[in-house]
Protein backbone atom coordinates (compact mmCIF):
# COMPACT_ATOMS: atom_id res chain seq x y z
CA UNK A 1 0.00 0.00 0.00
CA UNK A 2 1.32 3.41 -0.65
CA UNK A 3 2.61 4.94 2.24
CA UNK A 4 3.27 8.52 3.87
CA UNK A 5 5.74 9.36 6.41
CA UNK A 6 4.20 10.46 9.77
CA UNK A 7 4.12 14.58 9.50
CA UNK A 8 5.32 17.05 12.00
CA UNK A 9 1.77 17.72 13.85
CA UNK A 10 2.13 21.39 13.48
CA UNK A 11 4.00 21.52 10.32
CA UNK A 12 1.01 18.95 8.73
CA UNK A 13 -1.99 20.79 9.60
CA UNK A 14 -0.67 24.17 8.36
CA UNK A 15 0.24 23.14 5.07
CA UNK A 16 -2.37 24.72 2.95
CA UNK A 17 -2.78 21.90 0.64
CA UNK A 18 -4.97 20.49 3.32
CA UNK A 19 -7.82 21.76 3.41
CA UNK A 20 -9.87 18.81 5.10
CA UNK A 21 -7.77 18.53 8.22
CA UNK A 22 -10.26 21.34 9.77
CA UNK A 23 -11.72 19.26 12.79
CA UNK A 24 -11.03 22.32 15.88
CA UNK A 25 -8.67 21.41 18.83
CA UNK A 26 -9.92 21.79 22.05
CA UNK A 27 -8.36 24.13 24.53
CA UNK A 28 -7.40 21.41 26.87
CA UNK A 29 -5.47 18.80 25.06
CA UNK A 30 -7.72 15.83 24.75
CA UNK A 31 -7.21 12.57 26.75
CA UNK A 32 -5.11 9.56 24.58
CA UNK A 33 -6.18 5.99 24.52
CA UNK A 34 -3.30 3.50 23.33
CA UNK A 35 -3.72 0.65 21.18
CA UNK A 36 -1.09 -2.27 20.38
CA UNK A 37 -1.43 -5.12 18.31
CA UNK A 38 0.23 -8.03 18.65
CA UNK A 39 -0.64 -9.77 15.35
CA UNK A 40 0.12 -14.07 16.11
CA UNK A 41 -1.57 -17.08 16.30
CA UNK A 42 -1.47 -20.35 17.11
CA UNK A 43 -4.51 -20.85 14.91
CA UNK A 44 -6.87 -19.21 12.52
CA UNK A 45 -10.91 -19.52 13.82
CA UNK A 46 -12.82 -20.00 10.61
CA UNK A 47 -15.05 -17.14 11.40
CA UNK A 48 -12.11 -14.79 11.87
CA UNK A 49 -11.58 -11.51 9.87
CA UNK A 50 -8.88 -9.64 12.00
CA UNK A 51 -5.52 -9.10 11.30
CA UNK A 52 -4.31 -12.05 12.64
CA UNK A 53 -1.42 -14.58 11.00
CA UNK A 54 -0.18 -18.13 12.06
CA UNK A 55 3.38 -18.56 12.43
CA UNK A 56 5.89 -21.64 12.90
CA UNK A 57 8.73 -18.89 15.50
CA UNK A 58 8.37 -15.52 16.31
CA UNK A 59 11.70 -13.51 17.15
CA UNK A 60 9.92 -11.85 20.18
CA UNK A 61 12.77 -9.94 21.55
CA UNK A 62 13.07 -8.46 17.63
CA UNK A 63 9.23 -7.52 18.22
CA UNK A 64 9.45 -5.89 21.23
CA UNK A 65 12.33 -3.95 19.77
CA UNK A 66 9.75 -2.88 16.52
CA UNK A 67 7.25 -2.35 18.59
CA UNK A 68 8.90 -0.06 20.93
CA UNK A 69 10.16 1.63 17.89
CA UNK A 70 6.60 2.16 16.73
CA UNK A 71 5.47 3.60 20.13
CA UNK A 72 8.54 6.24 20.22
CA UNK A 73 7.76 7.04 16.25
CA UNK A 74 4.49 7.81 16.79
CA UNK A 75 4.68 9.89 20.31
CA UNK A 76 5.55 12.88 18.78
CA UNK A 77 1.82 13.11 16.76
CA UNK A 78 0.24 13.52 20.53
CA UNK A 79 2.67 15.14 22.49
CA UNK A 80 1.78 16.17 26.59
CA UNK A 81 -1.27 14.12 26.16
CA UNK A 82 -2.62 11.72 29.62
CA UNK A 83 -2.41 7.90 28.57
CA UNK A 84 -6.19 6.68 30.26
CA UNK A 85 -6.14 3.07 28.71
CA UNK A 86 -3.98 1.12 27.05
CA UNK A 87 -4.98 -2.74 25.01
CA UNK A 88 -3.49 -5.19 24.10
CA UNK A 89 -5.13 -6.62 20.95
CA UNK A 90 -4.31 -9.11 18.45
CA UNK A 91 -4.21 -11.67 16.94
CA UNK A 92 -3.68 -13.51 20.63
CA UNK A 93 -1.77 -10.93 22.84
CA UNK A 94 -1.62 -13.51 25.38
CA UNK A 95 1.21 -15.58 23.30
CA UNK A 96 2.94 -12.00 24.06
CA UNK A 97 6.06 -12.71 27.04
CA UNK A 98 5.18 -10.51 30.05
CA UNK A 99 8.24 -9.19 29.84
CA UNK A 100 7.71 -7.37 26.43
CA UNK A 101 4.27 -6.24 27.87
CA UNK A 102 6.13 -4.43 30.71
CA UNK A 103 8.46 -2.64 28.42
CA UNK A 104 5.36 -1.50 26.54
CA UNK A 105 3.55 -0.09 29.53
CA UNK A 106 6.70 1.56 30.94
CA UNK A 107 7.91 3.04 27.15
CA UNK A 108 4.67 4.59 27.26
CA UNK A 109 5.21 6.02 31.11
CA UNK A 110 8.52 7.13 29.66
CA UNK A 111 6.51 9.51 26.61
CA UNK A 112 3.03 9.90 28.63
CA UNK A 113 1.99 11.25 31.40
CA UNK A 114 -0.69 8.65 32.33
CA UNK A 115 -4.10 8.32 34.74
CA UNK A 116 -3.92 7.74 37.93
CA UNK A 117 -6.58 4.92 37.56
CA UNK A 118 -5.35 4.27 33.97
CA UNK A 119 -7.09 0.93 32.40
CA UNK A 120 -4.73 -2.14 30.87
CA UNK A 121 -5.91 -4.37 29.41
CA UNK A 122 -5.09 -7.65 27.62
CA UNK A 123 -6.92 -10.01 25.25
CA UNK A 124 -6.02 -13.58 26.09
CA UNK A 125 -7.50 -16.79 25.01
CA UNK A 126 -7.92 -19.77 27.73
CA UNK A 127 -5.39 -21.99 26.63
CA UNK A 128 -3.92 -24.22 29.50
CA UNK A 129 -0.90 -22.60 28.81
CA UNK A 130 -1.63 -18.97 28.16
CA UNK A 131 -3.61 -18.72 30.96
CA UNK A 132 -0.34 -19.17 33.14
CA UNK A 133 1.09 -16.27 31.98
CA UNK A 134 -1.66 -14.17 33.62
CA UNK A 135 0.58 -13.16 36.99
CA UNK A 136 3.53 -12.12 34.62
CA UNK A 137 0.96 -9.91 32.66
CA UNK A 138 -0.53 -8.50 36.32
CA UNK A 139 3.02 -7.35 37.85
CA UNK A 140 3.73 -5.94 34.25
CA UNK A 141 0.77 -3.52 35.24
CA UNK A 142 -2.12 -5.22 33.26
CA UNK A 143 -5.00 -4.80 35.63
CA UNK A 144 -8.38 -5.80 33.05
CA UNK A 145 -7.96 -9.07 31.10
CA UNK A 146 -10.84 -9.86 28.21
CA UNK A 147 -11.39 -13.53 27.39
CA UNK A 148 -12.03 -15.35 24.04
CA UNK A 149 -13.65 -17.86 25.62
CA UNK A 150 -16.75 -17.87 22.64
CA UNK A 151 -18.74 -20.67 23.69
CA UNK A 152 -19.38 -22.42 26.58
CA UNK A 153 -20.81 -25.93 25.05
CA UNK A 154 -18.15 -28.30 23.82
CA UNK A 155 -19.45 -28.85 20.32
CA UNK A 156 -19.83 -25.08 19.33
CA UNK A 157 -15.92 -24.51 20.54
CA UNK A 158 -15.32 -27.71 17.95
CA UNK A 159 -17.43 -25.70 15.46
CA UNK A 160 -15.46 -22.32 16.29
CA UNK A 161 -12.44 -23.85 15.35
CA UNK A 162 -11.35 -22.40 19.34
CA UNK A 163 -8.18 -24.32 20.58
CA UNK A 164 -9.58 -24.69 23.75
CA UNK A 165 -12.08 -26.72 25.63
CA UNK A 166 -15.04 -26.31 27.79
CA UNK A 167 -12.52 -27.18 31.00
CA UNK A 168 -9.71 -25.08 30.08
CA UNK A 169 -12.55 -21.58 29.81
CA UNK A 170 -13.85 -22.49 33.18
CA UNK A 171 -10.26 -22.52 34.43
CA UNK A 172 -9.32 -19.43 32.72
CA UNK A 173 -12.17 -17.39 33.70
CA UNK A 174 -11.28 -18.35 37.51
CA UNK A 175 -8.00 -17.43 36.98
CA UNK A 176 -8.65 -14.16 35.61
CA UNK A 177 -11.12 -13.65 38.32
CA UNK A 178 -8.58 -14.51 41.01
CA UNK A 179 -5.70 -12.19 39.20
CA UNK A 180 -7.08 -9.02 37.57
CA UNK A 181 -9.34 -6.55 39.77
CA UNK A 182 -11.50 -6.47 35.85
CA UNK A 183 -11.93 -9.38 33.55
CA UNK A 184 -14.00 -9.71 30.65
CA UNK A 185 -15.58 -12.35 28.40
CA UNK A 186 -16.61 -13.10 24.67
CA UNK A 187 -19.39 -15.51 23.51
CA UNK A 188 -20.44 -15.64 20.09
CA UNK A 189 -23.74 -16.71 19.54
CA UNK A 190 -26.70 -16.99 16.59
CA UNK A 191 -24.76 -20.15 15.96
CA UNK A 192 -25.73 -22.70 13.02
CA UNK A 193 -28.66 -24.49 14.84
CA UNK A 194 -29.07 -22.62 18.18
CA UNK A 195 -32.26 -21.93 19.23
CA UNK A 196 -33.19 -19.18 21.92
CA UNK A 197 -33.68 -21.13 24.80
CA UNK A 198 -30.36 -23.12 24.04
CA UNK A 199 -28.86 -19.42 23.84
CA UNK A 200 -30.38 -18.34 27.34
CA UNK A 201 -29.53 -21.34 28.92
CA UNK A 202 -25.65 -21.35 28.12
CA UNK A 203 -26.26 -17.16 28.60
CA UNK A 204 -27.29 -18.07 32.25
CA UNK A 205 -24.37 -19.86 32.81
CA UNK A 206 -22.56 -17.01 31.64
CA UNK A 207 -23.91 -14.87 33.97
CA UNK A 208 -23.17 -17.01 36.57
CA UNK A 209 -19.29 -16.78 36.03
CA UNK A 210 -18.76 -13.16 34.75
CA UNK A 211 -17.49 -10.33 36.47
CA UNK A 212 -18.85 -6.93 35.66
CA UNK A 213 -18.63 -7.11 31.84
CA UNK A 214 -19.92 -9.41 28.90
CA UNK A 215 -19.11 -9.01 25.25
CA UNK A 216 -22.00 -10.77 23.29
CA UNK A 217 -21.06 -11.18 19.63
CA UNK A 218 -23.77 -12.50 17.26
CA UNK A 219 -22.26 -14.29 14.26
CA UNK A 220 -21.75 -13.00 11.12
CA UNK A 221 -19.91 -14.82 8.19
CA UNK A 222 -16.81 -12.21 6.94
CA UNK A 223 -15.69 -12.70 3.45
CA UNK A 224 -12.55 -13.99 3.27
CA UNK A 225 -12.64 -16.51 5.72
CA UNK A 226 -12.88 -20.58 5.89
CA UNK A 227 -16.76 -20.27 7.12
CA UNK A 228 -17.45 -18.26 3.81
CA UNK A 229 -15.99 -20.64 2.18
CA UNK A 230 -17.91 -23.31 4.11
CA UNK A 231 -21.10 -21.35 3.56
CA UNK A 232 -20.96 -20.68 -0.26
CA UNK A 233 -20.99 -24.66 -0.54
CA UNK A 234 -23.53 -25.04 1.61
CA UNK A 235 -21.92 -26.46 4.46
CA UNK A 236 -23.35 -24.03 7.09
CA UNK A 237 -25.68 -21.27 7.70
CA UNK A 238 -26.35 -18.72 9.86
CA UNK A 239 -30.14 -18.00 11.26
CA UNK A 240 -32.16 -15.96 9.54
CA UNK A 241 -32.59 -12.35 10.34
CA UNK A 242 -35.83 -13.38 12.12
CA UNK A 243 -34.55 -15.43 14.27
CA UNK A 244 -31.66 -13.29 14.81
CA UNK A 245 -33.42 -10.59 15.95
CA UNK A 246 -35.28 -12.98 18.45
CA UNK A 247 -31.70 -13.53 19.82
CA UNK A 248 -30.65 -10.20 20.07
CA UNK A 249 -33.83 -9.15 22.44
CA UNK A 250 -33.45 -12.09 24.39
CA UNK A 251 -30.15 -11.12 25.30
CA UNK A 252 -30.61 -7.72 25.61
CA UNK A 253 -33.64 -8.42 28.27
CA UNK A 254 -31.73 -11.26 30.19
CA UNK A 255 -28.47 -8.89 30.72
CA UNK A 256 -30.51 -6.15 31.76
CA UNK A 257 -32.41 -8.08 34.05
CA UNK A 258 -29.02 -9.83 35.30
CA UNK A 259 -27.76 -5.76 35.90
CA UNK A 260 -25.79 -5.75 33.12
CA UNK A 261 -27.61 -3.67 30.77
CA UNK A 262 -26.29 -3.33 27.36
CA UNK A 263 -24.14 -0.11 26.49
CA UNK A 264 -23.02 -0.65 23.14
CA UNK A 265 -24.13 -3.00 20.43
CA UNK A 266 -22.50 -6.34 21.71
CA UNK A 267 -20.84 -5.16 25.08
CA UNK A 268 -22.95 -5.31 28.39
CA UNK A 269 -21.65 -4.29 31.69
CA UNK A 270 -22.50 -3.31 35.50
CA UNK A 271 -22.83 0.58 35.47
CA UNK A 272 -19.43 1.86 35.94
CA UNK A 273 -17.44 -0.93 34.57
CA UNK A 274 -17.67 -0.20 30.50
CA UNK A 275 -14.22 -1.13 28.67
CA UNK A 276 -13.47 3.01 28.35
CA UNK A 277 -10.84 2.37 26.02
CA UNK A 278 -13.60 0.84 23.48
CA UNK A 279 -15.48 3.73 25.00
CA UNK A 280 -12.71 6.07 23.47
CA UNK A 281 -12.94 4.32 19.64
CA UNK A 282 -16.90 4.80 20.24
CA UNK A 283 -17.13 8.33 21.31
CA UNK A 284 -14.57 9.21 18.55
CA UNK A 285 -11.99 10.43 20.75
CA UNK A 286 -8.10 9.99 20.12
CA UNK A 287 -5.98 7.03 20.22
CA UNK A 288 -3.04 5.70 18.63
CA UNK A 289 -2.07 2.55 17.11
CA UNK A 290 1.03 0.54 17.39
CA UNK A 291 2.11 -2.45 15.13
CA UNK A 292 1.15 -3.97 12.24
CA UNK A 293 -2.15 -3.18 10.75
CA UNK A 294 -3.10 -0.85 13.28
CA UNK A 295 -4.98 2.39 13.19
CA UNK A 296 -5.50 5.22 15.49
CA UNK A 297 -7.34 8.94 15.25
CA UNK A 298 -5.56 11.98 17.06
CA UNK A 299 -6.55 16.17 17.42
CA UNK A 300 -3.49 18.26 16.35
CA UNK A 301 -3.26 21.48 15.81
CA UNK A 302 -5.60 22.60 13.00
CA UNK A 303 -7.30 18.87 12.19
CA UNK A 304 -7.38 15.51 13.14
CA UNK A 305 -5.22 12.53 11.46
CA UNK A 306 -6.05 9.49 10.63
CA UNK A 307 -3.15 7.14 10.97
CA UNK A 308 -2.89 3.21 9.61
CA UNK A 309 -0.19 1.01 9.58
CA UNK A 310 1.08 -1.24 6.91
CA UNK A 311 -0.73 -4.47 7.38
CA UNK A 312 1.24 -7.61 6.96
CA UNK A 313 3.53 -8.33 9.92
CA UNK A 314 6.64 -8.69 8.14
CA UNK A 315 6.48 -6.12 5.75
CA UNK A 316 5.64 -3.24 8.65
CA UNK A 317 8.60 -4.79 10.51
CA UNK A 318 11.29 -4.60 7.81
CA UNK A 319 10.02 -0.86 7.55
CA UNK A 320 10.35 -0.12 11.45
CA UNK A 321 13.70 -1.46 11.04
CA UNK A 322 14.62 0.27 8.38
CA UNK A 323 13.51 3.71 10.13
CA UNK A 324 12.68 4.37 6.57
CA UNK A 325 8.94 6.03 7.72
CA UNK A 326 7.20 3.37 5.32
CA UNK A 327 5.78 1.70 8.18
CA UNK A 328 2.58 3.31 8.18
CA UNK A 329 0.87 6.64 6.84
CA UNK A 330 -0.78 9.59 8.48
CA UNK A 331 -3.98 11.67 6.46
CA UNK A 332 -5.88 14.69 7.43
CA UNK A 333 -9.58 13.57 8.18
CA UNK A 334 -12.16 15.62 6.00
CA UNK A 335 -14.90 16.69 7.64
CA UNK A 336 -17.58 14.31 6.09
CA UNK A 337 -15.44 11.60 6.76
CA UNK A 338 -15.16 12.99 10.52
CA UNK A 339 -18.59 12.84 10.73
CA UNK A 340 -19.61 10.34 9.28
CA UNK A 341 -16.88 8.13 11.45
CA UNK A 342 -18.58 10.38 14.43
CA UNK A 343 -21.58 8.92 13.40
CA UNK A 344 -20.93 5.21 12.48
CA UNK A 345 -18.89 4.49 15.94
CA UNK A 346 -21.71 6.81 18.28
CA UNK A 347 -24.21 5.26 17.19
CA UNK A 348 -23.72 2.11 18.35
CA UNK A 349 -23.43 3.57 21.73
CA UNK A 350 -27.02 3.30 24.32
CA UNK A 351 -26.03 6.74 24.88
CA UNK A 352 -25.96 8.05 21.28
CA UNK A 353 -23.64 10.94 19.90
CA UNK A 354 -23.21 13.88 21.42
CA UNK A 355 -25.25 16.61 19.82
CA UNK A 356 -23.08 19.65 20.61
CA UNK A 357 -20.21 18.08 19.42
CA UNK A 358 -21.75 16.85 16.19
CA UNK A 359 -23.05 19.71 15.43
CA UNK A 360 -19.79 21.70 16.21
CA UNK A 361 -17.09 19.06 14.09
CA UNK A 362 -20.40 19.35 11.22
CA UNK A 363 -20.83 23.23 11.18
CA UNK A 364 -24.18 22.66 10.75
CA UNK A 365 -27.32 21.88 12.86
CA UNK A 366 -28.60 18.01 12.68
CA UNK A 367 -31.68 19.04 10.58
CA UNK A 368 -29.83 20.91 8.12
CA UNK A 369 -27.07 17.96 8.14
CA UNK A 370 -29.39 15.37 7.26
CA UNK A 371 -32.46 16.54 6.19
CA UNK A 372 -35.92 14.60 5.64
CA UNK A 373 -34.00 11.11 6.68
CA UNK A 374 -33.91 12.38 10.14
CA UNK A 375 -37.26 12.63 10.55
CA UNK A 376 -37.96 9.53 8.73
CA UNK A 377 -35.97 7.67 11.01
CA UNK A 378 -37.11 9.60 14.26
CA UNK A 379 -41.01 8.89 12.68
CA UNK A 380 -39.96 5.67 11.96
CA UNK A 381 -38.69 4.94 15.74
CA UNK A 382 -35.52 3.84 14.81
CA UNK A 383 -33.41 7.50 16.10
CA UNK A 384 -34.05 9.69 18.87
CA UNK A 385 -33.22 13.18 19.08
CA UNK A 386 -33.03 15.54 21.73
CA UNK A 387 -30.78 18.67 22.61
CA UNK A 388 -28.84 16.88 24.17
CA UNK A 389 -27.98 13.71 21.75
CA UNK A 390 -28.66 11.80 18.87
CA UNK A 391 -29.25 7.78 19.85
CA UNK A 392 -30.57 5.12 17.97
CA UNK A 393 -33.05 3.06 19.32
CA UNK A 394 -33.02 -0.75 20.43
CA UNK A 395 -35.06 -1.10 17.00
CA UNK A 396 -32.30 1.05 15.25
CA UNK A 397 -29.44 -0.02 16.24
CA UNK A 398 -30.52 -4.12 15.02
CA UNK A 399 -30.44 -2.27 11.71
CA UNK A 400 -27.96 0.04 12.23
CA UNK A 401 -26.04 -0.42 8.77
CA UNK A 402 -28.98 0.62 7.14
CA UNK A 403 -30.04 3.49 9.32
CA UNK A 404 -26.84 4.89 8.95
CA UNK A 405 -26.81 4.38 5.30
CA UNK A 406 -29.98 6.65 5.34
CA UNK A 407 -28.39 9.45 7.06
CA UNK A 408 -25.31 9.45 5.24
CA UNK A 409 -25.68 8.37 1.92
Amino acid sequence: MPTTALPDPEERCEAPRLEGCNTPLQNVAPPLAIYIHWPFCRSKCPYCDFNSHVRERIDAARWTRALLADLDRQARLAPGRQVVSIFFGGGTPSLMPAETVAALIERVGVHWPVARDIEITLEANPNSAEAERFAGYRAAGVNRVSLGVQALDPAALKFLGRAHNRDEALAAIRLARETFPRFSFDLIYARPGQSVAAWLDELDEALALAGEHLSLYQLTIEPGTAFATREARGEISVPDDELGAQLFEATQERLAAAGLPAYEISNHARPGAECRHNLAYWRYEDYLGIGPGAHGRVTVLGGRLATRQRRAPEAWLAAIEAADDTAGEAMPVARDTAVAEMLMMGLRLVEGVSRQRLEELAGAEIAALFGPALARLVDGGFLIVDERRLAATAAGRQCLNAVLAALVP
